[in-house]
């Protein structure tokens, strides 16, 4: 990824798994499914590092453009962030502006992740997905993942241990999501940049 560093662990290439978005909310904004990839992996298009990449072009909202066409780099299909470099990489996208990008780097996380916390990674991208809703102007979509992320997050970090991972400030990040479900009209920039302050919040406890 330009500009991200991508630090691969273990490979991973199965189908990318839908997380709870309806069918207003989810119109243009999916999480990958397999008409997204190549069904041959020994067909796939390759970075210049022969890295497989995701073959469907898509402009800088995330929104999905003919075969052939040029598009924004997206995130390798190998891509196995450890959290660190997940939460890194996310918000380095947050900060450009980018969050469907930042919420392709949170599926990667929970995909390849520990089981514990599937809730927290698909908590943030759901988040992530509700911020690029918005900056499409579709407010009731943004409203729906917004609240369903902040679920998410609010069930992972009621239910884990002291010692289990929060890489973000839950609490800053459940409050934006929350606010902004409220407050739909809030420009997308500003609200992107209230989730951001999240991932760069050092909470008590972050692992």
């Amino acid at each position: 990824m330009t500009g991200h560093q991508t630090g691969q662990n273990d490979h991973h290439t199965g189908p990318h798994a839908h997380t709870d978005t309806d069918a207003d909310a989810d119109a243009d904004v999916r999480e990958t499914t397999p008409a997204d990839r190549d069904a041959d992996a020994a067909g796939r298009d390759r970075d210049p590092a022969g890295r497989p990449r995701n073959a469907r072009p898509r402009d800088a909202l995330g929104r999905p453009l003919p075969k052939g066409a040029p598009g924004v780099e997206r995130v390798p299909d190998d891509y196995a962030p450890d959290a660190g470099r997940a939460v890194a990489d996310a918000l380095a996208y947050l900060v450009e502006e980018r969050p469907f990008h930042a919420h392709e780097v949170l599926e990667a996380r929970w995909k390849t992740g520990p089981q514990d916390e599937r809730e927290l990674w698909q908590g943030l991208a759901q988040i992530c997905v509700g911020l690029t809703h918005l900056q499409r102007g579709n407010t009731r979509g943004a409203a729906t993942l917004l609240d369903r992320g902040a679920d998410r997050l609010t069930r992972y970090d009621a239910g884990t241990a002291a010692t289990h991972r929060r890489p973000v400030d839950l609490t800053a990040a459940v409050r934006a999501a929350r606010e902004l479900t409220e407050h739909p009209a809030t420009p997308a920039a500003e609200a992107i940049a209230q989730v951001a302050d999240a991932f760069r919040a050092s909470p008590a406890g972050r692992s």
